[in-house]
């Protein structure tokens, strides 16, 4: 939710910039003045069609302007900015997340870093008025700390999860699509009713009360847990700690990981798709608003919805790969092809038909709801084949194809930023949607050639030969011949 709160409250925060290009500059700046010191919304008969529905009649509550408290001038350009900024530290501190677990534990770092999200969600709108260099810096400190989260999440599964039940409990890390589903109708409501402030003011508050609760529910092992039964407690232990042992110790081999093509395969085409998941995350509610001309409430759940449905196909999708390689019907490899190529090649095309249909609004939205649909397959696609071919180092090799894939986070929003100069404009969306699409189609492409989840000569040990090793042998067997044969 505080990572996308503002791809929706910046609709309301900023002045359309293809209702802008109608009015001239004394008259802008006279009417940001009556807005600052009056608290008077800014409004111009050229804005009127977003505050009437599609009868034409006006609406009873023009879009909150008239309780948002501040319009910004900020171009399309600045706008992309703050959008991205978010992730070129998210991007970066992925490495920092992990080593910093491995120091202080899944429960500090991941609580920790949530509180400073919130925080920063908090000071959001104070940050707006002072400049939007403030905004872009505290969306940036978020980014970084987010960034932090996923790898504190995946050490904490090794503690808690048995191998037999990971599959399912990684479908949680779904968790963000329900976030963008709830958050979107969430924050249509509240800037109708309240204004854009309180979406921040919202999303910060909730995440200050998950913090609390984080702190009382939450521990890094099962040892740790001081409410945990103890049958719960030996069913944990028994069932993790043979793996756990098996990869304890193994020095990772970056080497290999960073000259793997099949790891290359795997960054590649998930940037593919995290490029085109988020033109729908970020860009959506600006397309719907200034193409689709939909009000803010009607805007918030047709952006959010698809996300909601998109959930409920990431477990489907999954459930179907595991029947699917459980009766032999296709391969490990061309299992996680097939579903990669439903997360990248199909919604690659359906966004760039997108761009046509604009005239069907509800032929679009069908098409906008199955494409953001399809691209969780990817879950039982190109994600999944990083633990097939890495079991022992899943970790580092998501650390890496993590930083590699989630600069399109921020790639994605900025590009579709300098396309656009005026958001009323199909012709520029379609270059946008033109240029998504052929990144999606194109890298997916890399991956069909190389990937592959056979299990790679990296992911185990090398074999030790060395005269300490044979030492230990001959101890370890004197060790076995002295003990009583009934504890053998």
């Amino acid at each position: 939710m505080m990572r996308n709160d503002i791809n929706f409250a910046m609709v309301a925060m900023v002045r359309s910039s293809g209702a802008l290009e109608s009015i001239n500059v004394e008259t802008n700046a006279t009417e940001h003045s009556m807005l600052k010191n009056n608290g008077i919304p800014w409004y111009n008969n050229s804005l009127q069609h977003h505050f009437t529905n599609e009868s034409g009649a006006s609406s009873s509550k023009p879009d909150s302007l008239s309780k948002s408290g501040a319009l910004y001038d900020w171009s399309p350009a600045v706008r992309s900015v703050i959008l991205s900024s978010f992730y070129w530290c998210y991007v970066l501190s992925q490495v920092v997340g992990g080593i910093a677990t491995q120091y202080f534990g899944t429960k500090k770092v991941f609580g920790w870093s949530q509180f400073a999200t919130a925080l920063c969600s908090v000071c959001i709108p104070v940050g707006a008025d002072i400049h939007y260099t403030v905004v872009i810096i505290l969306r940036s400190v978020q980014g970084f700390a987010s960034g932090l989260t996923w790898p504190a999440m995946y050490a904490i599964v090794g503690f808690w999860i048995p191998l037999a039940e990971r599959s399912r409990f990684m479908s949680s890390f779904q968790g963000f699509s329900i976030g963008i589903g709830l958050t979107y109708p969430l924050c249509g409501f509240i800037i109708n009713e309240f204004g854009w402030r309180y979406v921040f003011y919202t999303t910060g508050s909730l995440g200050m009360l998950w913090c609390i609760l984080w702190y009382y529910l939450a521990f890094n092992t099962p040892k740790e847990h001081p409410r945990i039964s103890t049958k719960e407690f030996e069913y944990i232990e028994f069932t993790v700690s043979a793996e756990a042992k098996e990869a304890l110790g193994m020095k990772v081999p970056w080497k290999s990981i960073l000259t793997s093509l099949p790891v290359w395969a795997v960054a590649i085409t998930t940037f593919g798709r995290i490029w085109i998941h988020y033109i729908f995350i970020v860009c959506g509610p600006n397309f719907m608003k200034n193409i689709l001309k939909f009000n803010y409430q009607a805007n918030g759940v047709l952006s959010g919805m698809p996300f909601i449905c998109s959930y409920a196909s990431s477990v489907l999708f999954c459930y179907v790969a595991d029947k699917i390689i459980l009766n032999h019907w296709l391969g490990i490899t061309n299992v996680r092809k097939l579903f990669t190529a439903l997360s990248q090649v199909i919604p690659g095309i359906l966004i760039y038909w997108i761009g046509y249909i604009d005239t069907n609004i509800g032929l679009l939205l069908v098409v906008w709801f199955v494409a953001v649909a399809l691209i969780t397959a990817s879950y039982a696609g190109a994600m999944a084949m990083i633990v097939d071919m890495a079991p022992n180092l899943a970790g580092p090799v998501l650390a890496f194809c993590q930083t590699i894939h989630m600069s399109a986070s921020f790639l994605s929003p900025l590009v579709s930023g300098l396309i656009i100069t005026n958001e009323s404009s199909i012709e520029q969306w379609r270059s946008v949607f033109g240029v998504s699409s052929a990144i999606a189609i194109l890298s997916y492409g890399f991956f069909q050639i190389y990937g592959t989840a056979e299990v790679q000569i990296w992911n185990f040990p090398p074999p030790r030969t060395d005269s300490s090793a044979e030492e230990s042998q001959i101890l370890k067997r004197k060790d076995e011949d002295a003990m009583p044969k009934h504890l053998l």
